[in-house]
């Protein structure tokens, strides 16, 4: 088996690549990513593509035909990753999250591919106080990442057959330890804060809803997907991953750190303007059709996972907010040193 996992140098690939070498030993894993941020290794351990058979370097924007030759499975992880960045590059997050990855999937059903996982977000929901979101709820997506992902789902449904399934995997928002950390995540920010700062400011008034799933996690659901039958969904499958037990506040997310780190203040902004992002989403369809693939993570062992992993790594910045562990910061640094233009193309 051929797996081609686009994005492989970000946050979430590091575990799907360990994810996959452990479970499908004698596959060929081939990486392809513009490498932004492969540098950002926050690991004792060695560089995580060790594991890959190949690492191809480039613009997803560009990516070659002859990459995908003799590609069984694609896992699409490539984009413009959170709503900051899409902010800053709202252009180029439509090109790269939408367009882009219609012509991935395009080029790997050319190539006689027969599955291709798109990794979507639960964040297309936007602002829900009316009950758990399922996969038929209406839509509401508030950012320009929000929006180039349901553009995607849109296109893509069109290129699903009886030899070609397409998974659109909406996830909940990522969190846990990774060999490329990313800390501008709302867990993985609240650890951080309590291992550098010894408090947690939460800018909203903590009320907020989020669903969350370990990065660890959504690797075992994109192995599902690439495997899965087209009778197991249909040719075309939507649908949300996560679990109901880890819809949290935002103020939940940060006593439980507290619990975890006893000493670490929790400061919350009551006065703060009504944040919009605020959503539960229901999952029992992710149950109903990969029971072997659910969430094994709990809050408790994640937040565990992340404070190990920072301090093994000697992580003390109070600044950490202005660092290279902030996706929007490391791409501004490569924009400044006039290694990207705006267009976010290497010169």
């Amino acid at each position: 088996m051929r797996i081609l996992i686009t994005g492989n140098l970000g946050y979430v690939g590091p575990n799907v690549i360990r994810q996959l070498r452990r479970t499908h030993p004698d596959a060929e894993l081939i990486g392809y990513d513009t490498a932004f941020f492969a540098s950002a290794v926050t690991s004792v351990d060695p560089l995580p593509e060790r594991e890959l058979n190949a690492q191809y370097f480039g613009d997803v924007r560009a990516i070659p035909q002859s990459v995908f030759t003799g590609v069984d499975a694609v896992i699409h992880l490539a984009a413009v990753s959170n709503d900051p960045m899409g902010k800053a590059f709202e252009e180029v997050t439509l090109q790269v999250n939408h367009l882009a990855s219609v012509a991935v999937a395009q080029k790997a059903k050319k190539a006689g591919a027969k599955a291709f996982v798109f990794a979507s977000s639960c964040s297309v929901y936007g602002f829900a106080e009316d009950g758990a979101r399922t996969e038929t709820s209406s839509l509401n997506p508030l950012t320009a990442y929000a929006r180039s992902k349901v553009a995607a789902e849109s296109d893509l449904k069109n290129l699903a057959g009886k030899n070609y399934t397409i998974s659109c995997l909406r996830f909940s928002t990522a969190c846990g330890m990774s060999p490329r950390l990313r800390l501008d995540l709302v867990l993985n920010d609240f650890v951080a804060s309590a291992v550098a700062l010894k408090k947690i400011n939460i800018l909203s008034d903590g009320t907020p809803w989020r669903p969350l799933i370990d990065t660890q996690d959504m690797a075992r659901a994109m192995d599902w997907a690439i495997s899965r039958q087209a009778a197991d969904g249909g040719p075309f499958l939507i649908v949300n991953v996560g679990a109901d037990s880890w819809n949290y506040q935002v103020k939940d997310l940060a006593l439980a750190v507290q619990r975890a780190m006893p000493g670490v203040e929790v400061a919350i902004n009551k006065n703060a303007a009504p944040d919009k992002r605020s959503y539960r989403v229901d999952f029992s369809l992710f149950r109903k059709l990969a029971p072997q693939h659910q969430p094994i993570h709990d809050l408790t062992a994640t937040v565990q996972e992340l404070k190990s992993g920072l301090e093994s790594i000697g992580f003390a910045d109070p600044n950490f907010r202005e660092s290279r562990l902030i996706r929007l910061k490391m791409l501004n640094h490569l924009k400044s040193a006039g290694y990207i233009g705006d267009d976010l193309y290497w010169k």
